[in-house]
């Protein structure tokens, strides 16, 4: 009867540790995230993981920016296990900080996410216009990204500014990438037409209040005023989009490697990518994963390929010619 019964409670705790990732030994370890999410999120994101994996999970959240350099500083005495949400290009740039992984369900990433240099997609993002449907008639709604150079948008189209903002940067990025030897000359014009802010965050709002026409923005930031019920539709530009990842990366040097792999696993698994739709509005990395209601499959989306290390490679050039254009035209 001792045997039988101490059978029953071997049988009963296989479901709690595969729940918890399979392994007694990863209970009271933790991992060390730093990140540029939202506290909402981390919030939301964290108690699942502890709950998930019996790893405790301790967050230090940063501007990206701040991130980085504070990854760089430590990089002799790394604390840092997962960097966690911060742009591709600042995770590309510094790629000799970060070590290669390869997670577990690699095979259901979507190809189109796969360009980092020893960092990995997190969640999708998509550069789009959001276009009041109040100011601007459907017979002159934007859909190329030559469109916004159009002198009946001056002072009408709202950007954030490129030496700020990195999703900015994306889309001047964007604009070149496309237009190869005519990306300045098609930028200038749209250049002149802006209204600059110092917040990425602002510029979907300021369409959706009708102080401004339209605005380049993420595809996430533009869909909650389009779930608000706001005046305000996306468009994704004909000539096409860039479709690209926010990364998380393993840091070399990790004091906790093993949890920190587990954690990376955890955030690519399709509940968590599918929560995170949910919660943030962005597409899954997963080929399988859950699509934002409303959303056009990025099947359906004209996208161009996105070269990190050619954007991360010239930003300080490009930032000093944006500059420059910005000074020309007096913004």
């Amino acid at each position: 009867m001792r045997f039988k019964s101490l059978l029953v409670m071997v049988l009963l705790l296989v479901p709690v540790l595969a729940f918890s990732g399979g392994s007694s030994e990863k209970k009271g370890k933790s991992v060390v995230l730093y990140s540029a999410h939202t506290q909402e999120i981390i919030d939301a994101l964290v108690p699942r993981f502890e709950a998930a994996t019996g790893i405790k999970a301790e967050v230090v959240k940063l501007g990206s920016g701040d991130v980085v350099s504070r990854v760089r500083a430590e990089k002799d005495n790394p604390q840092c296990d997962v960097i966690w949400s911060i742009g591709g290009e600042q995770l590309e740039a510094n790629s000799d900080l970060l070590e290669e992984y390869i997670p577990k369900e690699w095979n259901m990433i979507d190809p189109v996410f796969k360009v980092g240099t020893n960092w990995l997609p997190y969640t999708g993002i998509v550069m789009v216009f959001i276009v009041n449907t109040d100011i601007v008639p459907e017979n002159l709604t934007p859909r190329r990204w030559t469109h916004l150079s159009d002198p009946r948008l001056k002072g009408q189209v709202s950007s954030a500014r490129a030496d700020k903002s990195g999703s900015s940067y994306m889309q001047l990025a964007t604009v070149l990438n496309i237009y190869k030897d005519r990306g300045w000359d098609v930028y200038k014009g749209i250049l002149a037409n802006f209204v600059l802010s110092g917040s990425s965050s602002a510029v979907p709002r300021f369409v959706n209040d009708g102080e401004l026409a339209v605005g380049i923005t993420l595809e996430d930031n533009a869909y909650r005023f389009v779930q608000g019920g706001g005046p305000v539709k996306i468009v994704y530009p004909e000539d096409g989009t860039t479709a690209a990842p926010d990364g998380m990366a393993l840091v070399k040097g990790a004091p906790h490697p093993d949890a920190a792999k587990v954690f990376i696993d955890w955030a690519l698994s399709k509940e968590t990518q599918d929560f995170l739709v949910e919660q943030m509005g962005r597409r899954p990395v997963r080929t399988d994963g859950m699509v934002p209601p409303d959303l056009p499959p990025l099947s359906e989306v004209k996208t161009v390929p996105y070269d990190f290390a050619w954007a991360a490679g010239n930003k300080d050039a490009f930032v000093r010619q944006w500059t420059s254009l910005v000074q020309e035209l007096g913004l």
